[in-house]
């Protein structure tokens, strides 16, 4: 288990929501060997899954920077890295980043850390107010078009705005750096052919394509400092299963979300 607690301060902190990816898909393409950087950084088993805390983006990224991440599936009580301080939580203990905030952005943003936002999907564009509310948070927030769903090189251009905006920063400034990857919502038919139709295989595609973009991420992070490292879906969607396309519905393929958290040492 990691102590977020202990690694306040010390460690840049980097979330990183593999925004629709379903724990099926993320699962089976890393067994065929598809994704050959998130692999180094999952156990032998791959991704865990977990249980998200919401059905679609807004609602699961509330939760999550409320300190409410995907919880294990197994049943009982499990402890939090991050939560905000309220009377009566059963989830923090003495390994738990506890904050006192509405969300760990303020959070870590009154310990110093600068806080910085690269959107991706809709709720992330800041063209109306609802597409404000998260992004408002960070110190620096970004969204363009070329970041988002419809741009097929979207997370290469993510990838760059990130690594150009820490490298900004002073190698003493600590981080926590939210990326919002937007490859894998639909559409993502243009990761396997011109026309589409969405299905399952181009969902898988639109993954390897991220996984390909992450390493140049990485390596500008751990130049600067070690790394907490959390990695995960906000929630699944439906390829037909039961009738169902999309997300924002209580359907299995919604709720299971692959996910991954990792501490990772400073490389000069």
């Amino acid at each position: 288990m990691i102590n977020a607690h202990q690694l306040i301060g010390t460690h840049d902190i980097v979330l990183i929501t593999l925004d629709t990816l379903r724990y099926d898909v993320a699962q089976e393409q890393f067994l065929r060997g598809a994704t050959p950087f998130l692999a180094t950084l999952l156990p032998a088993r791959g991704w865990e899954p977990r249980h998200t805390p919401g059905s679609f983006t807004y609602a699961a990224h509330q939760a999550f920077f409320a300190g409410f991440l995907p919880t294990p599936i197994a049943p009982g009580k499990h402890s939090r890295l991050f939560a905000a301080r309220f009377p009566g939580s059963e989830t923090t203990d003495t390994t738990t980043f506890v904050f006192d905030a509405p969300d760990i952005v303020s959070g870590l943003a009154a310990l110093d850390y600068h806080t910085i936002c690269i959107g991706g999907v809709g709720f992330f564009n800041q063209q109306s107010p609802l597409g404000c509310v998260l992004p408002n948070l960070f110190a620096e927030s970004y969204w363009r078009p070329d970041l988002g769903v419809t741009e097929p090189r979207s997370t290469e251009y993510q990838v760059e705005l990130a690594c150009a905006s820490v490298q900004r920063l002073q190698r003493d400034e600590r981080v926590f750096l939210f990326l919002n990857i937007s490859a894998i919502h639909q559409p993502n038919y243009f990761y396997l052919s011109k026309t589409g139709p969405d299905s399952l295989e181009s969902h898988g595609a639109a993954l390897a394509y991220v996984d390909g973009q992450l390493p140049r991420l990485f390596a500008a992070l751990r130049r600067r400092a070690p790394l907490l490292v959390i990695i995960c879906a906000d929630h699944g969607t439906a390829y037909g299963e039961d009738g169902y396309v999309g997300h924002r519905i209580a359907h299995p393929v919604v709720w299971m979300v692959p996910y991954v958290e990792l501490v990772l040492s400073q490389q000069e």
